[in-house]
């Protein structure tokens, strides 16, 4: 809507001083558990996490990090919590998988979230002891739209059980999992004389649950590790004291974990994006061409710049979005999305740009450089491992429409039934109405600047960025108005012009939380010039980027890619597919 939230950003929340004690201590543990027990080139190669390795993080504690102490877990915040799955991505992606899997999205979120006392009290001691937790969400042919999930949950006759039947797919952890949250559809309700699906939440225990079987592990171009299947319920058997919140409530459960499951990729992403920043200025430095190292050549200094800056930026947006979960006062439901948005794609550039810097040396196995005598950096492994976070836990595209969709919310509360061709002539005047006394105070003000110009002179040349975030926000927000004006509601169907409004809010939402966490520097023990120095890098390369996403908006190619894909996709350009 235009408006800047200047005090959330730039009064950036710092950790609570005892919070931080008690997460470093736990961190310096988890580092040594990783060094002694979990080998990540010898997981990468034979796909299995060594039991032993599992077992010392179960002793550690490391599977109840989030669980509360008073069921037996660690009870830590949100933020310590990032940090270990940061440090544990750094060594072995899979094993921050596993981790984040149970935790993250598994059965102790959900819960915590909507689980009965007697529930809690059965279930979250055993979690925080290790027995791992999945989260059954996804079908074979169902993917981002679970309304659409064919997996069913009959109630007997009785009324003490359900009767599940149904496959889930890709469920990360789900071939070793001890317990289960499984989304199914339950009896339908007519509501105004229409049949409403109903979809619920159910908690399974696997072990000795006939019926259940793991029908597939399934592999994939990274993440070699992890455990994650095809799962088949035929006529599994659930007591009825195991729905897990109200019956018919479970896509919310569903949304409202996967919010918070959103905050743990770009996290782990923070952890080995470090570790490519490391690789890469000791390369830069080692590896010397035409009489000086390659990172001081240009084309070597700006990808060491690009790493740097987006490593810093990603940081502060899941630190600032970590602070406020544990401070409970915001809803960060955008913020969480944009956050793995962001976090996904420019993780997996850092990792291409680490690859690119060291040349057949990041292309090549750390295995096979080890077998020659070389330092063993798994760059490939990294960037085969980092890809998947922009498909897994929604899509970047879908990532794009729960934005877009959350922006345009507040649009269409006002000016809905103006645009909307179904509604009838009383509520398009009534909407009419209500849209002219709200826009023509609005609209007006999305042209209006000039008072931030005699503002934040103190931040320096920072300042200048968070004076363009408050100007180009109402550009945003004017742009935004106008594309809805223009299309009505076919602006929906518009996913590509959708994404070009999502990176630019993403954008300025990052420029924000870089700006903030470089003026509060100090309060994190970082060097001042140093931390204004990466983020006012990254903020000239995100301006250029916004740039070119407004620029976009009305002079692009959209229409002619729309006709020939779907040219392609009737089979018109098939005899582009032949050699002869």
């Amino acid at each position: 809507m235009g408006k800047v939230q200047s005090h959330a950003l730039l009064n950036f929340p710092v950790q609570d001083p005892t919070d931080k004690k008690e997460g470093e201590a736990f961190l310096v543990k988890l580092q040594k558990v990783l060094d002694q027990h979990i080998d990540a080139e010898a997981i990468d190669l034979t796909g299995e996490i060594p039991a032993a390795g599992i077992e010392a993080l179960k002793k550690l504690g490391a599977f109840g990090i989030k669980i509360p102490k008073e069921y037996g877990g660690l009870g830590m915040s949100q933020v310590n919590y990032c940090r270990a799955l940061e440090v544990t991505a750094a060594h072995c992606v899979s094993t921050a998988v596993l981790l984040s899997a149970h935790q993250s999205i598994g059965v102790p979120v959900p819960l915590k979230m909507f689980g009965t006392p007697e529930q809690k009290k059965k279930y979250l001691p055993r979690l925080a002891a290790g027995e791992i937790s999945a989260f059954a969400l996804t079908e074979p042919d169902v993917g981002s739209d679970p309304a659409k999930m064919t997996t069913t949950a009959t109630l007997t006759p009785d009324g003490k059980h359900y009767i599940l039947n149904g496959k889930k797919l890709w469920c990360t952890n789900g071939v070793i999992a001890d317990i289960l949250v499984v989304m199914a559809q339950t009896a339908a309700k007519v509501e105004k004389g229409r049949e409403k699906k109903q979809i619920s939440a159910f908690i399974l225990e696997t072990k000795g649950a006939e019926g259940f079987k793991v029908l597939h592990r399934c592999k994939f171009m990274g993440l070699n590790g992890i455990q994650n299947g095809l799962l088949e319920f035929k006529n599994v058997k659930i007591p009825r004291e195991n729905l897990l919140g109200q019956e018919g409530k479970g896509l919310k459960l569903a949304l409202s974990t996967l919010n918070q499951g959103r905050l743990s990729l770009p996290a782990s992403a923070v952890g080995w994006v470090r570790k490519c920043l490391t690789w890469s200025r000791e390369w830069g430095n080692e590896r010397v061409q035409w009489g000086a190292p390659i990172g001081q050549h240009e084309a070597g200094s700006s990808k060491l710049a690009s790493i740097a800056a987006d490593l810093y930026a990603v940081d502060a947006m899941t630190t600032l979005a970590s602070l406020w979960v544990d401070h409970k006062k915001r809803d960060i439901r955008l913020e969480a999305a944009m956050c793995k948005l962001f976090g996904s794609v420019k993780s997996h550039e850092a990792a291409e740009l680490a690859l690119q810097l060291r040349g057949g040396r990041g292309y090549e196995t750390s295995a096979s450089l080890k077998a020659r005598g070389e330092k063993g950096i798994p760059v490939e492994r990294v960037v085969r491992d980092s890809r998947i976070n922009q498909i897994i836990e929604g899509t970047t595209e879908v990532m794009g429409l729960f934005i877009s969709r959350e922006a345009l919310d507040r649009h269409l509360q006002i000016a809905g039934d103006v645009i909307n061709p179904k509604a009838p002539i009383g509520k398009k005047l009534s909407g009419l109405v209500r849209s002219i006394g709200f826009y023509s105070l609005w609209y007006p003000r999305q042209w209006i600047s000039f008072p931030v110009w005699f503002r934040f002179w103190g931040m320096g040349k920072l300042g200048c960025h968070f004076r363009y975030l408050h100007c180009t926000s109402k550009r945003l927000a004017r742009t935004t108005f106008h594309l809805m004006a223009l299309n009505g509601p076919g602006l929906e169907r518009k996913q590509i012009q959708l994404m070009r409004l999502v990176w630019i809010a993403t954008e300025l939402f990052a420029m924000g939380a870089a700006i903030g966490r470089a003026t509060a520097g100090k309060k994190f023990g970082e060097n001042g010039s140093e931390a204004v120095m990466l983020a006012d890098s990254f903020c000239q390369e995100a301006r250029i980027r916004i740039r070119q996403h407004f620029q976009g908006i009305y002079c692009n190619s959209d229409s002619v890619k729309r006709k020939l894909g779907l040219q392609v996709l009737k089979g018109q350009q098939k005899w582009l597919e032949s050699s002869f």
